[in-house]
């Protein structure tokens, strides 16, 4: 787990970049800094960006926010493995993909740069799986972070991750304090609790849940265009998800409310991370994320095979950790 304490709810900085391709829409300057400040004083003080994020505009953007507060007021979750060009700084794609000594050290000093700081709270390796780069991240990338760490730059270590056999074999081989899983522990998939959360649990790495919306259909439900991992939602999810809304309906539960609750619920599960571009999305985001919800409603879900009989709910019974 992370060596200090982080809120059960952060705030995922991607959309604050004004990535249209990916998420369908553009975020002004103004709101995405009025959306971290928004965070912060609502206790959401978890704030994860990268330089991938529109090539640099998302550290920038929070920078912006940032400037003038106290250090010790938010933490800071960024990423190495994808070097800016300096001179495209908001299009999306523009740089390079590394993860040697080399790149990595300018990684974190372009980060700082960014961000206005002299020290960053999590350093994750970002999508390792984008590409034949293990060999570099494993020789590379993590010993020049664990001399970073070592030497106070950064606090803890991490991988930014979408696949779950990527955590399972980071857990066993990379240094971690914690990792990033997107997408993969949803109301619609639970591999992870075959053996990817019992090994984070054994081993005390903290997973830091993104995608609990699973890109978008766990958020606004299966109506037209929904989007399943930022793409049109094929049919069998669009059909799970219209089963889980009947239920929600039945119980009076908020969809985005179940969402969230449920990826929260297992003990490996340290924070969740969720995409937010708006003010109002923060206080939104925070009444689902506390809003009652009846113990019926897990039971149901379950009854009917809709998650996994094993998942954790919330106010359920604690699940055993594994032997690692």
């Amino acid at each position: 787990m992370l060596p200090f304490p982080v809120p059960r709810l952060g705030l995922g900085c991607a959309p604050l970049a004004s990535m249209e391709g990916t998420f369908g829409y553009g975020v002004s300057e103004a709101d995405a800094v009025e959306t971290v400040r928004r965070a912060l004083e609502r206790g959401v003080t978890l704030l994860d960006t990268a330089p991938f994020y529109a090539n640099g505009r998302s550290e920038v953007r929070v920078g912006l926010a940032l400037r003038g507060l106290p250090r010790e007021r938010f933490i800071i979750s960024t990423k190495v493995g994808w070097l800016p060009d300096p001179d495209r700084i908001g299009q999306q794609g523009a740089g390079e993909r590394s993860y040697t000594r080399e790149a990595v050290l300018r990684s974190i000093e372009g980060s700082l740069k960014r961000l206005g700081l002299t020290y960053l709270d999590i350093a994750h390796v970002h999508d390792p799986e984008a590409g034949d780069y293990r060999a570099q991240i494993m020789d590379e990338a993590y010993p020049t972070l664990l001399d970073l760490k070592a030497q106070g730059v950064i606090r803890a270590i991490g991988a930014g991750l979408n696949q779950t056999d990527f955590l399972v074999d980071f857990a066993r081989h990379a240094p971690l304090d914690c990792a990033i899983l997107a997408g993969r522990y949803t109301l619609l998939e639970q591999a992870p609790l075959r053996e990817a959360f019992p090994l984070a649990l054994s081993k005390g790495i903290g997973i830091l849940a993104a995608g609990v919306f699973n890109g978008g259909i766990l958020a606004t439900g299966a109506r037209p265009g929904a989007r399943y991992q930022y793409a049109p939602a094929p049919e069998p999810i669009l059909r799970l998800t219209r089963m889980i809304e009947q239920v929600c309906a039945k119980h009076g539960v908020a969809l985005r409310a179940a969402a969230m609750q449920f990826a929260a619920a297992h003990p490996a599960v340290q924070t969740l991370i969720i995409g937010m571009a708006q003010p109002k999305e923060v206080d939104e985001n925070l009444a689902d994320f506390n809003a009652p919800i009846p113990a019926a409603f897990w039971a149901e879900l379950k009854a009917r095979e809709l998650i996994e009989p094993e998942a954790p709910t919330p106010g359920g019974p604690p699940i055993a950790e594994a032997d690692g």
